[in-house]
Protein backbone atom coordinates (compact mmCIF):
# COMPACT_ATOMS: atom_id res chain seq x y z
CA UNK A 1 0.00 0.00 0.00
CA UNK A 2 1.45 3.44 -0.93
CA UNK A 3 1.68 5.62 2.15
CA UNK A 4 -0.74 8.13 0.61
CA UNK A 5 -3.52 5.55 0.91
CA UNK A 6 -3.11 5.51 4.70
CA UNK A 7 -3.95 9.19 4.81
CA UNK A 8 -6.99 8.72 2.57
CA UNK A 9 -8.17 5.82 4.71
CA UNK A 10 -7.91 7.87 7.91
CA UNK A 11 -9.95 10.63 6.27
CA UNK A 12 -12.68 8.08 5.52
CA UNK A 13 -12.70 6.36 8.93
CA UNK A 14 -11.99 9.37 11.19
CA UNK A 15 -13.07 12.38 9.07
CA UNK A 16 -13.88 14.76 11.93
CA UNK A 17 -11.31 13.59 14.46
CA UNK A 18 -8.22 15.71 15.05
CA UNK A 19 -5.19 14.68 13.04
CA UNK A 20 -2.64 17.45 13.63
CA UNK A 21 -2.28 20.20 16.22
CA UNK A 22 0.24 23.02 16.01
CA UNK A 23 1.38 24.75 19.18
CA UNK A 24 3.58 27.84 19.22
CA UNK A 25 3.73 28.76 22.92
CA UNK A 26 5.90 31.86 22.46
CA UNK A 27 3.10 33.48 20.44
CA UNK A 28 0.23 31.70 22.22
CA UNK A 29 -0.88 30.10 18.95
CA UNK A 30 -2.75 26.81 18.68
CA UNK A 31 -4.21 25.45 15.44
CA UNK A 32 -5.60 22.07 14.49
CA UNK A 33 -7.04 20.19 11.52
CA UNK A 34 -9.07 17.00 11.18
CA UNK A 35 -8.11 13.96 9.13
CA UNK A 36 -10.53 15.05 6.41
CA UNK A 37 -9.06 18.55 6.34
CA UNK A 38 -5.55 17.07 6.22
CA UNK A 39 -6.47 14.86 3.26
CA UNK A 40 -8.40 17.61 1.46
CA UNK A 41 -5.50 20.05 1.83
CA UNK A 42 -3.07 17.53 0.37
CA UNK A 43 -5.48 16.80 -2.51
CA UNK A 44 -5.93 20.49 -3.30
CA UNK A 45 -2.16 20.98 -3.46
CA UNK A 46 -1.71 17.84 -5.56
CA UNK A 47 -4.32 18.97 -8.08
CA UNK A 48 -2.77 22.44 -8.17
CA UNK A 49 0.73 21.07 -8.77
CA UNK A 50 -0.56 18.83 -11.55
CA UNK A 51 -2.24 21.83 -13.18
CA UNK A 52 1.18 23.51 -13.05
CA UNK A 53 2.73 20.67 -15.02
CA UNK A 54 4.06 18.46 -12.23
CA UNK A 55 4.08 14.82 -13.25
CA UNK A 56 5.32 11.46 -12.03
CA UNK A 57 9.06 11.49 -11.40
CA UNK A 58 9.38 15.27 -11.08
CA UNK A 59 10.98 16.75 -7.96
CA UNK A 60 9.27 19.21 -5.62
CA UNK A 61 11.35 20.60 -2.75
CA UNK A 62 10.02 21.59 0.68
CA UNK A 63 11.89 24.23 2.68
CA UNK A 64 9.73 24.98 5.70
CA UNK A 65 9.98 25.14 9.46
CA UNK A 66 7.72 22.78 11.37
CA UNK A 67 4.12 23.95 11.01
CA UNK A 68 0.60 22.64 10.49
CA UNK A 69 1.00 22.77 6.70
CA UNK A 70 4.23 20.76 6.52
CA UNK A 71 2.79 17.25 6.39
CA UNK A 72 -0.19 18.13 4.12
CA UNK A 73 2.33 19.69 1.70
CA UNK A 74 4.50 16.55 1.84
CA UNK A 75 1.56 14.27 1.10
CA UNK A 76 0.26 16.63 -1.57
CA UNK A 77 3.56 16.24 -3.42
CA UNK A 78 3.49 12.45 -3.04
CA UNK A 79 -0.05 12.27 -4.46
CA UNK A 80 1.13 13.79 -7.75
CA UNK A 81 3.56 10.91 -8.29
CA UNK A 82 6.43 13.38 -7.92
CA UNK A 83 9.26 13.01 -5.44
CA UNK A 84 9.21 15.15 -2.31
CA UNK A 85 12.60 16.71 -1.54
CA UNK A 86 12.69 17.97 2.07
CA UNK A 87 15.52 20.41 2.74
CA UNK A 88 17.35 21.07 5.99
CA UNK A 89 16.21 24.47 7.28
CA UNK A 90 19.76 25.14 8.49
CA UNK A 91 21.17 25.08 4.98
CA UNK A 92 22.78 28.27 3.73
CA UNK A 93 21.66 29.79 0.42
CA UNK A 94 24.61 28.12 -1.28
CA UNK A 95 23.66 24.72 0.14
CA UNK A 96 20.02 25.19 -0.84
CA UNK A 97 21.06 26.04 -4.39
CA UNK A 98 23.38 23.02 -4.56
CA UNK A 99 20.67 20.63 -3.40
CA UNK A 100 18.03 22.03 -5.74
CA UNK A 101 20.37 21.69 -8.71
CA UNK A 102 21.60 18.23 -7.73
CA UNK A 103 18.04 16.90 -7.47
CA UNK A 104 16.80 18.76 -10.55
CA UNK A 105 13.92 20.28 -8.58
CA UNK A 106 11.02 21.67 -10.60
CA UNK A 107 9.13 23.55 -7.87
CA UNK A 108 10.23 24.90 -4.49
CA UNK A 109 7.67 25.28 -1.70
CA UNK A 110 9.04 27.43 1.10
CA UNK A 111 8.03 29.30 4.26
CA UNK A 112 8.43 32.87 5.54
CA UNK A 113 11.67 32.13 7.38
CA UNK A 114 13.44 31.64 4.04
CA UNK A 115 12.31 34.65 2.00
CA UNK A 116 15.77 36.24 2.06
CA UNK A 117 17.71 33.04 1.36
CA UNK A 118 15.51 31.96 -1.53
CA UNK A 119 15.32 35.47 -2.94
CA UNK A 120 19.11 35.66 -3.09
CA UNK A 121 19.37 32.62 -5.38
CA UNK A 122 16.22 32.89 -7.52
CA UNK A 123 18.00 34.42 -10.49
CA UNK A 124 20.75 31.78 -10.30
CA UNK A 125 18.47 28.74 -10.48
CA UNK A 126 17.64 27.69 -14.01
CA UNK A 127 16.13 24.32 -13.13
CA UNK A 128 13.17 25.72 -11.17
CA UNK A 129 9.91 26.53 -12.93
CA UNK A 130 7.86 27.78 -9.98
CA UNK A 131 8.17 29.02 -6.42
CA UNK A 132 5.30 28.56 -3.96
CA UNK A 133 5.29 30.59 -0.76
CA UNK A 134 3.49 29.26 2.32
CA UNK A 135 2.66 32.35 4.35
CA UNK A 136 0.37 35.35 4.56
CA UNK A 137 2.52 37.74 2.52
CA UNK A 138 2.74 38.14 -1.23
CA UNK A 139 6.38 37.50 -2.10
CA UNK A 140 7.91 38.72 -5.38
CA UNK A 141 8.68 35.84 -7.74
CA UNK A 142 6.51 33.32 -5.87
CA UNK A 143 2.88 32.26 -5.94
CA UNK A 144 0.99 32.29 -2.66
CA UNK A 145 0.09 28.81 -1.41
CA UNK A 146 -3.39 29.64 -0.07
CA UNK A 147 -4.31 31.69 -3.13
CA UNK A 148 -3.24 28.84 -5.42
CA UNK A 149 -5.23 26.10 -3.71
CA UNK A 150 -8.30 28.17 -2.77
CA UNK A 151 -10.44 26.96 -5.67
CA UNK A 152 -8.64 23.69 -6.35
CA UNK A 153 -10.71 20.48 -6.28
CA UNK A 154 -10.56 18.39 -3.08
CA UNK A 155 -10.88 15.02 -4.77
CA UNK A 156 -7.90 12.69 -5.00
CA UNK A 157 -6.05 13.40 -8.26
CA UNK A 158 -6.16 9.70 -9.12
CA UNK A 159 -2.53 9.31 -10.11
CA UNK A 160 -1.58 5.63 -10.06
CA UNK A 161 1.19 5.08 -7.52
CA UNK A 162 2.89 1.74 -7.01
CA UNK A 163 4.80 0.53 -3.96
CA UNK A 164 8.13 0.33 -5.78
CA UNK A 165 7.76 3.84 -7.19
CA UNK A 166 10.24 6.50 -6.05
CA UNK A 167 8.67 8.77 -3.43
CA UNK A 168 11.29 11.08 -1.94
CA UNK A 169 14.85 12.33 -1.95
CA UNK A 170 16.46 12.98 1.42
CA UNK A 171 19.84 14.69 1.45
CA UNK A 172 22.70 13.35 3.48
CA UNK A 173 26.45 13.94 3.19
CA UNK A 174 29.61 11.99 3.61
CA UNK A 175 32.70 13.32 5.33
CA UNK A 176 33.40 15.36 2.21
CA UNK A 177 30.32 17.42 3.00
CA UNK A 178 29.03 17.03 -0.57
CA UNK A 179 25.23 16.58 -0.47
CA UNK A 180 24.03 13.16 -1.60
CA UNK A 181 20.31 12.64 -2.20
CA UNK A 182 18.93 9.30 -1.01
CA UNK A 183 16.13 7.73 -3.06
CA UNK A 184 13.31 6.29 -0.95
CA UNK A 185 10.35 4.44 -2.45
CA UNK A 186 6.72 4.31 -1.36
CA UNK A 187 7.45 0.81 -0.09
CA UNK A 188 10.26 2.22 2.06
CA UNK A 189 7.92 4.82 3.58
CA UNK A 190 5.17 2.27 4.22
CA UNK A 191 7.65 -0.10 5.85
CA UNK A 192 8.64 2.69 8.27
CA UNK A 193 4.98 2.90 9.36
CA UNK A 194 4.90 -0.82 10.05
CA UNK A 195 8.26 -1.01 11.81
CA UNK A 196 7.59 2.01 14.01
CA UNK A 197 4.11 0.85 14.96
CA UNK A 198 5.40 -2.60 15.83
CA UNK A 199 8.31 -1.21 17.86
CA UNK A 200 6.22 1.22 19.92
CA UNK A 201 2.71 -0.24 19.74
CA UNK A 202 0.82 2.91 18.77
CA UNK A 203 -2.96 2.71 18.94
CA UNK A 204 -5.70 5.07 17.80
CA UNK A 205 -5.82 6.47 21.34
CA UNK A 206 -2.19 7.61 21.34
CA UNK A 207 -1.04 11.19 20.80
CA UNK A 208 2.48 11.75 19.46
CA UNK A 209 4.29 14.95 20.41
CA UNK A 210 6.55 15.91 17.51
CA UNK A 211 9.34 18.37 18.27
CA UNK A 212 12.30 17.57 15.94
CA UNK A 213 12.34 19.01 12.40
CA UNK A 214 10.06 17.32 9.89
CA UNK A 215 12.58 17.62 7.05
CA UNK A 216 14.53 14.88 8.82
CA UNK A 217 13.61 11.21 8.50
CA UNK A 218 13.66 10.83 12.28
CA UNK A 219 10.62 12.73 13.54
CA UNK A 220 8.45 12.08 10.50
CA UNK A 221 9.12 8.34 10.42
CA UNK A 222 8.29 8.04 14.10
CA UNK A 223 5.01 9.83 13.38
CA UNK A 224 4.35 7.30 10.61
CA UNK A 225 3.51 4.77 13.33
CA UNK A 226 0.68 7.08 14.40
CA UNK A 227 -0.45 7.66 10.82
CA UNK A 228 -0.96 3.93 10.45
CA UNK A 229 -3.63 3.88 13.20
CA UNK A 230 -5.11 7.35 12.66
CA UNK A 231 -4.00 8.76 16.01
CA UNK A 232 -3.40 12.46 16.51
CA UNK A 233 -0.09 14.30 16.72
CA UNK A 234 1.04 17.63 18.16
CA UNK A 235 3.64 19.71 16.31
CA UNK A 236 5.40 21.78 18.96
CA UNK A 237 7.33 24.88 17.95
CA UNK A 238 9.77 25.44 20.80
CA UNK A 239 11.94 23.21 22.98
CA UNK A 240 11.86 24.86 26.40
CA UNK A 241 11.10 22.33 29.16
CA UNK A 242 8.00 24.31 30.11
CA UNK A 243 6.72 24.18 26.53
CA UNK A 244 7.23 20.43 26.29
CA UNK A 245 5.61 19.65 29.64
CA UNK A 246 2.70 22.01 28.97
CA UNK A 247 2.09 20.38 25.60
CA UNK A 248 2.18 16.88 27.08
CA UNK A 249 -0.16 17.96 29.87
CA UNK A 250 -2.66 20.08 27.94
CA UNK A 251 -2.83 17.91 24.82
CA UNK A 252 -2.59 14.64 26.78
CA UNK A 253 0.35 13.40 24.72
CA UNK A 254 1.30 9.78 25.28
CA UNK A 255 4.49 9.45 23.20
CA UNK A 256 7.38 11.93 22.99
CA UNK A 257 10.58 11.59 20.99
CA UNK A 258 13.37 13.75 22.42
CA UNK A 259 16.96 14.55 21.65
CA UNK A 260 19.49 14.24 24.46
CA UNK A 261 19.81 18.03 25.06
CA UNK A 262 16.04 18.42 25.49
CA UNK A 263 15.83 15.55 27.95
CA UNK A 264 18.75 17.02 29.89
CA UNK A 265 17.09 20.43 29.95
CA UNK A 266 13.89 18.94 31.36
CA UNK A 267 15.81 17.14 34.09
CA UNK A 268 17.78 20.26 34.98
CA UNK A 269 14.57 22.32 35.11
CA UNK A 270 13.05 19.77 37.48
CA UNK A 271 16.15 19.50 39.69
CA UNK A 272 16.59 23.27 39.89
CA UNK A 273 12.97 23.72 40.93
CA UNK A 274 12.18 25.80 37.86
CA UNK A 275 9.38 23.42 36.98
CA UNK A 276 7.22 21.40 39.37
CA UNK A 277 5.87 18.16 37.91
CA UNK A 278 2.85 18.45 40.19
CA UNK A 279 1.64 21.30 37.99
CA UNK A 280 1.28 19.03 34.95
CA UNK A 281 -0.95 16.11 34.07
CA UNK A 282 1.54 13.50 32.91
CA UNK A 283 0.09 10.16 33.96
CA UNK A 284 -0.88 9.31 30.37
CA UNK A 285 2.69 9.85 29.06
CA UNK A 286 3.63 6.23 28.42
CA UNK A 287 6.78 6.41 26.26
CA UNK A 288 9.84 8.63 25.94
CA UNK A 289 12.35 7.60 23.33
CA UNK A 290 15.60 9.09 22.05
CA UNK A 291 17.61 8.76 18.87
CA UNK A 292 20.01 10.63 16.56
CA UNK A 293 22.99 10.51 18.94
CA UNK A 294 24.57 8.35 21.65
CA UNK A 295 22.50 8.38 24.85
CA UNK A 296 24.34 8.57 28.21
CA UNK A 297 23.06 5.76 30.46
CA UNK A 298 23.15 8.19 33.40
CA UNK A 299 20.56 10.36 31.65
CA UNK A 300 18.09 7.49 31.32
CA UNK A 301 18.66 6.48 34.95
CA UNK A 302 17.89 10.03 36.10
CA UNK A 303 14.88 10.23 33.79
CA UNK A 304 13.29 7.08 35.17
CA UNK A 305 13.72 8.38 38.70
CA UNK A 306 11.29 11.21 37.87
CA UNK A 307 9.14 9.23 35.44
CA UNK A 308 9.19 5.69 36.86
CA UNK A 309 6.01 4.57 35.10
CA UNK A 310 7.20 5.50 31.62
CA UNK A 311 8.65 3.15 29.04
CA UNK A 312 11.93 4.14 27.42
CA UNK A 313 13.51 3.20 24.10
CA UNK A 314 16.68 4.05 22.19
CA UNK A 315 16.35 4.16 18.41
CA UNK A 316 19.07 3.80 15.80
CA UNK A 317 18.71 4.43 12.11
CA UNK A 318 19.93 6.32 9.07
CA UNK A 319 18.26 8.22 6.29
CA UNK A 320 19.48 5.35 4.11
CA UNK A 321 17.31 3.00 6.20
CA UNK A 322 14.24 5.27 6.01
CA UNK A 323 14.95 6.68 9.41
CA UNK A 324 15.01 5.09 12.87
CA UNK A 325 13.81 1.69 13.92
CA UNK A 326 16.10 -0.72 12.08
CA UNK A 327 17.80 -1.18 15.45
CA UNK A 328 16.11 -0.32 18.72
CA UNK A 329 16.65 -1.06 22.38
CA UNK A 330 13.11 -2.21 23.10
CA UNK A 331 10.82 -0.83 25.79
CA UNK A 332 11.52 -3.73 28.17
CA UNK A 333 15.31 -3.47 28.11
CA UNK A 334 16.28 -0.48 30.23
CA UNK A 335 18.86 -2.72 31.92
CA UNK A 336 20.67 -2.65 28.58
CA UNK A 337 20.85 1.14 28.20
CA UNK A 338 24.16 1.87 26.49
CA UNK A 339 23.36 -0.55 23.68
CA UNK A 340 21.48 0.64 20.61
CA UNK A 341 19.53 -2.60 20.79
CA UNK A 342 18.51 -5.41 18.49
CA UNK A 343 17.17 -5.40 14.92
CA UNK A 344 13.70 -3.89 14.69
CA UNK A 345 10.64 -5.57 13.23
CA UNK A 346 11.43 -7.09 9.79
CA UNK A 347 15.12 -6.10 10.09
CA UNK A 348 18.37 -8.06 10.25
CA UNK A 349 21.82 -6.95 11.38
CA UNK A 350 25.35 -8.29 11.32
CA UNK A 351 28.85 -7.20 12.33
CA UNK A 352 31.45 -7.74 9.60
CA UNK A 353 35.15 -7.24 8.96
CA UNK A 354 36.65 -5.28 6.08
CA UNK A 355 36.03 -8.19 3.73
CA UNK A 356 32.38 -8.44 4.65
CA UNK A 357 32.90 -11.60 6.70
CA UNK A 358 30.76 -12.20 9.78
CA UNK A 359 32.64 -11.53 13.02
CA UNK A 360 32.36 -13.49 16.28
CA UNK A 361 30.29 -12.18 19.19
CA UNK A 362 32.10 -9.40 21.03
CA UNK A 363 34.43 -8.48 18.17
CA UNK A 364 34.16 -4.98 16.72
CA UNK A 365 33.46 -4.44 13.03
CA UNK A 366 31.18 -2.58 10.66
CA UNK A 367 27.45 -2.71 11.29
CA UNK A 368 25.43 -3.84 8.27
CA UNK A 369 21.62 -3.95 8.21
CA UNK A 370 19.02 -5.46 5.92
CA UNK A 371 15.30 -4.81 5.76
CA UNK A 372 12.37 -3.22 3.92
CA UNK A 373 13.52 0.33 4.66
CA UNK A 374 16.87 0.08 2.89
CA UNK A 375 17.04 2.88 0.33
CA UNK A 376 16.87 2.28 -3.39
CA UNK A 377 20.22 4.05 -3.66
CA UNK A 378 21.90 7.42 -3.96
CA UNK A 379 20.31 9.49 -6.70
CA UNK A 380 22.28 9.26 -9.95
CA UNK A 381 25.32 8.03 -8.03
CA UNK A 382 25.89 4.36 -8.75
CA UNK A 383 29.48 4.39 -7.50
CA UNK A 384 28.52 5.63 -4.02
CA UNK A 385 25.51 3.31 -3.95
CA UNK A 386 27.67 0.28 -4.67
CA UNK A 387 29.96 1.19 -1.79
CA UNK A 388 27.20 0.82 0.80
CA UNK A 389 24.66 -1.58 -0.78
CA UNK A 390 25.90 -5.15 -1.17
CA UNK A 391 23.57 -8.10 -1.73
CA UNK A 392 20.70 -6.23 -0.12
CA UNK A 393 22.74 -5.23 2.94
CA UNK A 394 23.31 -1.61 3.85
CA UNK A 395 26.81 -1.01 5.23
CA UNK A 396 26.28 1.78 7.73
CA UNK A 397 29.83 3.03 8.19
CA UNK A 398 29.37 2.66 11.97
CA UNK A 399 31.62 0.34 13.94
CA UNK A 400 29.86 -1.88 16.45
CA UNK A 401 29.99 -5.05 18.49
CA UNK A 402 27.33 -7.51 19.62
CA UNK A 403 27.03 -9.21 23.01
CA UNK A 404 25.97 -12.77 23.81
CA UNK A 405 22.31 -11.74 24.08
CA UNK A 406 22.32 -10.14 20.63
CA UNK A 407 22.37 -6.50 21.77
CA UNK A 408 24.43 -4.21 19.55
CA UNK A 409 26.75 -1.52 20.88
CA UNK A 410 28.27 1.26 18.77
CA UNK A 411 32.02 1.34 19.23
CA UNK A 412 33.37 3.91 16.79
CA UNK A 413 32.45 5.85 13.69
CA UNK A 414 34.02 4.84 10.47
CA UNK A 415 33.63 8.39 9.27
CA UNK A 416 34.56 11.60 11.01
CA UNK A 417 31.12 13.16 11.08
CA UNK A 418 30.44 15.04 14.31
CA UNK A 419 26.95 14.53 15.77
CA UNK A 420 25.97 17.55 17.83
CA UNK A 421 22.47 17.71 19.28
CA UNK A 422 21.30 15.18 16.73
CA UNK A 423 22.64 17.18 13.76
CA UNK A 424 25.44 15.97 11.53
CA UNK A 425 28.36 18.38 11.21
CA UNK A 426 30.89 17.70 8.49
CA UNK A 427 34.37 18.80 9.61
CA UNK A 428 35.60 19.50 6.09
CA UNK A 429 33.04 22.30 5.71
CA UNK A 430 34.45 24.12 8.73
CA UNK A 431 38.01 23.29 7.73
CA UNK A 432 37.47 24.71 4.25
CA UNK A 433 35.98 27.86 5.73
CA UNK A 434 38.90 28.42 8.12
CA UNK A 435 41.44 27.66 5.42
CA UNK A 436 40.26 30.82 3.68
CA UNK A 437 41.73 32.92 6.51
CA UNK A 438 44.92 34.57 5.35
CA UNK A 439 46.89 33.69 8.51
CA UNK A 440 46.05 29.99 8.65
CA UNK A 441 48.38 27.35 7.23
CA UNK A 442 46.45 24.21 8.15
CA UNK A 443 43.38 23.25 10.18
CA UNK A 444 41.64 20.14 11.50
CA UNK A 445 38.20 19.96 13.08
CA UNK A 446 37.24 17.18 15.47
CA UNK A 447 34.42 16.51 17.91
CA UNK A 448 34.93 17.08 21.62
CA UNK A 449 32.66 15.28 24.12
CA UNK A 450 29.86 17.47 25.45
CA UNK A 451 27.43 16.28 28.09
CA UNK A 452 24.47 18.14 26.63
CA UNK A 453 25.02 17.89 22.86
CA UNK A 454 26.97 14.67 22.61
CA UNK A 455 29.79 16.37 20.73
CA UNK A 456 30.76 19.89 19.72
CA UNK A 457 33.25 20.91 17.03
CA UNK A 458 36.66 22.24 18.00
CA UNK A 459 39.36 23.42 15.61
CA UNK A 460 43.08 22.73 15.75
CA UNK A 461 44.73 25.56 13.84
CA UNK A 462 48.28 25.78 12.54
CA UNK A 463 49.30 29.35 11.71
CA UNK A 464 51.58 30.46 8.94
CA UNK A 465 55.11 31.32 9.98
CA UNK A 466 55.35 34.70 11.67
CA UNK A 467 51.57 35.17 11.96
CA UNK A 468 49.80 35.80 15.25
CA UNK A 469 46.15 35.29 16.19
CA UNK A 470 44.26 34.81 19.43
CA UNK A 471 41.30 32.49 19.98
CA UNK A 472 38.71 35.28 20.16
CA UNK A 473 39.81 36.53 16.72
CA UNK A 474 38.97 33.23 15.09
CA UNK A 475 35.79 32.69 17.09
CA UNK A 476 34.59 36.06 15.83
CA UNK A 477 35.61 35.09 12.30
CA UNK A 478 33.51 31.90 12.61
CA UNK A 479 30.37 33.92 13.31
CA UNK A 480 29.86 33.83 9.55
CA UNK A 481 29.10 30.10 9.87
CA UNK A 482 25.68 28.75 10.90
CA UNK A 483 25.58 28.69 14.70
CA UNK A 484 25.65 24.90 15.06
CA UNK A 485 28.77 24.64 12.89
CA UNK A 486 30.84 27.21 14.81
CA UNK A 487 33.80 25.74 16.71
CA UNK A 488 33.39 25.88 20.48
CA UNK A 489 37.14 26.12 20.97
CA UNK A 490 40.23 27.04 18.94
CA UNK A 491 43.51 25.27 19.72
CA UNK A 492 46.73 26.54 18.18
CA UNK A 493 48.93 23.57 17.37
CA UNK A 494 50.57 21.69 14.51
CA UNK A 495 48.14 19.66 12.41
CA UNK A 496 49.55 16.13 11.99
CA UNK A 497 49.19 14.45 8.59
CA UNK A 498 50.20 10.96 7.49
CA UNK A 499 52.45 10.24 4.48
CA UNK A 500 49.48 10.32 2.11
CA UNK A 501 48.49 13.78 3.33
CA UNK A 502 45.48 12.76 5.42
CA UNK A 503 44.94 14.43 8.78
CA UNK A 504 45.63 12.06 11.65
CA UNK A 505 42.44 12.77 13.57
CA UNK A 506 42.71 9.82 15.97
CA UNK A 507 45.97 11.33 17.24
CA UNK A 508 44.25 14.68 17.72
CA UNK A 509 41.38 13.07 19.62
CA UNK A 510 43.85 11.27 21.86
CA UNK A 511 45.75 14.47 22.52
CA UNK A 512 42.93 16.97 23.02
CA UNK A 513 40.01 14.82 24.14
CA UNK A 514 41.92 12.32 26.26
CA UNK A 515 40.48 9.36 24.35
CA UNK A 516 39.14 8.63 20.87
CA UNK A 517 36.02 10.77 20.64
CA UNK A 518 34.14 8.12 18.67
CA UNK A 519 34.13 5.59 21.49
CA UNK A 520 30.78 5.75 23.27
CA UNK A 521 30.55 2.35 24.93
Amino acid sequence: MPITEMLALNAQIYPHETSLIEREPALNIRREISWLEFDNLSNKLANTLISHGVKTGDKVAILMMNCLEWLPVYFGVLKTGALAVPLNFRFTSREIKKCLETAGVKILIYGPEFIEQVGSIMDKLTCLENYIFVGEEQVPGAENFMDMIKDAPVHCPGIVITEDQEAALYFTSGTTGVPKPIVLTHSNLTSACITENHNHLQTHEDNFLCIPPLYHTGAKMHWFGSLMVGSKAVILKGVKPEYILEAVSEEQATIVWLLVPWAQDILEAIESGRVDLKNYKLDQWRLMHIGAQPVPPSLVKRWLEYFPNQSYDTNYGLSESTGPGCIHLGMDNTDKVGAIGKPGFNWQAKIVDKGGNLLPVGEAGELAIKGPGVMKGYYKNEAETNKVLKDGWLYTGDMARQDQEGFIYLVDRKKDVIISGGENIFPVEIEDFLQEHQDIKDVAVIGMPNERLGEVPIAIVELKSGRELIESDLLDYCNKLPRYKRPHKIIFDKVPRNPTGKIEKPALREKWCGKPISVFV
